[in-house]
């Protein structure tokens, strides 16, 4: 058997971060660029994915959009893997960021929206991860953090075919870090919590949760909403070198919301 090919030195890891053109997945591309990774934007609005790469170049980063994608495609899935090893070199750390969110009542959620949900929020990951994961294991290294919510762990009113998609990403990733953590590959999910994006002020603005973000805030326990930063500093370490010994975990990142 042969050995496995030596990973790159640490601080230099191509990453891919899915839904990289906006919110949180443009902070964790930032944040990764800061930290020295070439990072791919993968995202379906090739603009956006265009304009966050440009950011990250005038910072001195090296960064490639890579839009148009459909994460629940899995034919374009592979494409665009295929390409960011082509272009940056195999993809050693993977953020599967990309979703949608959806407000429902249950008896109202038809066949089309729940399976448009699990699409995009269940099987997107699935597939990059099956994408990646075979250049992760001749590397003998490997980082994957998976998005996915608090509201998987409380549930949600109105929310039921979001809450069950990223219920199974916290499933999916414990299991993936018991099956691969002799590769030398960690899995974590991050449960963001109450961060301050335009789908929380849409949310707000549509009266989905009750009350304001502000009236929010004051039920927190740190007194502030979350901010994309916040999220991306819990990913930078989860894909560091310091955190090979953390795997299979739910990290939350919410301000005390849940505990």
């Amino acid at each position: 058997m042969s050995e496995p090919s030596p990973a790159p030195a640490p601080g230099r890891r191509t990453a891919v971060v899915t839904g990289g053109g906006s919110g949180m997945g443009r902070a964790i591309v930032h944040r990764l660029a800061q930290d020295g990774h070439p990072v791919a934007i993968v995202d379906l609005d090739a603009g956006r994915a265009e304009a966050v790469a440009g950011e990250v170049r005038e910072k001195g980063g090296e960064a490639l959009a890579v839009g148009g994608v459909d994460v629940s495609d899995r034919a374009q899935v592979d494409a665009a893997m295929g390409r960011v090893g082509e272009d940056l070199g195999p993809v050693l750390v993977l953020v599967n960021n990309a979703g949608i969110t959806g407000f429902r009542e249950f008896l109202k959620i038809n066949d089309e929206k729940w399976r448009r949900m699990m699409a995009v929020n269940l099987d997107g990951p699935f597939y990059c991860t099956q994408a990646v994961l075979p250049g992760m294991i001749e590397a003998g290294w490997g980082r994957i953090v998976n998005i996915s919510s608090s509201s998987a762990q409380g549930g949600q009113q109105y929310m039921a075919h979001y809450v069950a998609a990223k219920a199974g990403l916290i499933g999916l990733t414990k299991s993936l870090a018991l099956e691969f953590g002799p590769k030398g590959i960690t899995v974590n999910t991050i449960p963001p919590g109450f961060i301050d994006t335009p789908m929380l002020r849409e949310s707000e603005r549509r009266g989905m949760f009750g009350g304001t973000v502000e009236d929010h805030t004051l039920r927190t326990p740190v007194r502030r909403p979350g901010r994309p930063e916040d999220i991306a500093a819990a990913c930078a370490f989860l894909v560091s070198e310091e955190a090979g010994y953390v795997t299979g975990q739910i990290i939350g990142v919410n301000g005390g919301r849940n505990t």
